[in-house]
């Protein structure tokens, strides 16, 4: 009976997790013609191309699309197997790949990482930020945070802290358009959009009492990021309904002032989710853990 070959296998997961054989070359210590090599000896042995190659860009065949997500299993098992094997005395080391939400990313999950980055020195994070969805699997990537109510899906999710969503605007443009008292009157203010709420084009509200309200916001500006937001309501062009992990400095400092403060948006929650399947790594496991700790003490994750 021939084994199979682990090696080869673990080194096409590391090709395509960094995206090149040159990258995995050197996260490996191997040489470029190594890990060319082992890729090859796994083409021969299954009869078929695992990338497409060209001179600029390398690329997944439908072979290589088939056989990713077992690949990745190997290498995290072999590597999980390792770490139990030497009873935790190895530290974290290698790359952990990490997606977010663009505006929460830059304003509280990359101010996190350096602290997490000096306790990991052989630790290194690749952050994609990306207000679109991301596919974890497809992209190659060990962590998300999601701020959203998720939808059920083969992702294994942890909630971290509520995400609450308040109306705000300007006390300068309250004083001059008045402060409304039921989503109703909305239709009278200028409204800034959000694209990538579930329903973009209808603001729902429930009120403390059980009373449900939804209004068609119009208004002078809509844009798929939060930050693009941000100018025109401290300018105080029209209101928002914004995340306060956006808007919480501004509240406490009074710049901004929440509007309709009895009624609420559909509640939604930051999740950490990751591909399925264990044990993970121990470079994922331990920023896992940082993030749960450091994004669920925040100020603004409070429960109502």
């Amino acid at each position: 009976m021939r084994l199979p070959d682990f090696e080869a296998w673990a080194i096409f997961a590391k090709v395509v997790e960094t995206g090149s054989f040159g990258a995995a070359s050197v996260e490996l210590s191997l040489s470029k013609a190594t890990v060319s090599k082992a890729v090859g000896r796994l083409e021969a042995r299954i009869g078929a191309r695992l990338f497409h190659r060209t001179s600029r860009r390398l690329a997944l065949t439908e072979a290589g699309l088939a056989a990713r997500d077992d690949a990745a299993r190997i290498l995290a098992e072999g590597e999980a197997a390792e770490a139990r094997a030497t009873a935790g005395a190895s530290l974290p080391r290698g790359l952990v790949r990490l997606a977010a939400p663009m505006s929460f990313g830059v304003l509280h999950v990359a101010p996190l990482l350096p602290a997490f980055l000096e306790n990991h020195p052989a630790v290194s994070v690749d952050l994609h930020l990306a207000d679109s969805v991301i596919d974890l699997v497809g992209g190659g990537f060990d962590i998300g945070l999601r701020i959203a109510a998720l939808p059920d899906s083969s992702l294994r999710a942890r909630r971290l802290c509520p995400v609450h969503r308040s109306l705000v605007a300007t006390p300068g443009y309250l004083d001059r358009r008045g402060r409304p008292a039921h989503p109703d009157e909305l239709s009278d203010h200028a409204c800034l959009g959000y694209a990538y709420l579930p329903s973009p084009d209808r603001w729902r509200f429930r009120h403390a009492d059980g009373r449900e309200a939804h209004v068609v916001p119009g208004g002078p500006m809509r844009a798929n990021n939060a930050d693009a937001l941000a100018p025109a309501l401290r300018a105080g062009l029209g209101l928002a309904l914004q995340p306060d992990f956006m808007i919480y400095d501004d509240l406490a400092a009074g710049r901004l002032e929440r509007v309709l403060p009895d009624w609420s948006a559909p509640p939604i929650a930051l999740h950490l989710v990751m591909p399925p399947g264990e044990p993970r790594p121990a470079r994922v496991t331990a920023l896992i853990g940082y993030l749960a700790e450091t994004l669920a003490a925040a100020p603004w994750a409070r429960e109502a």
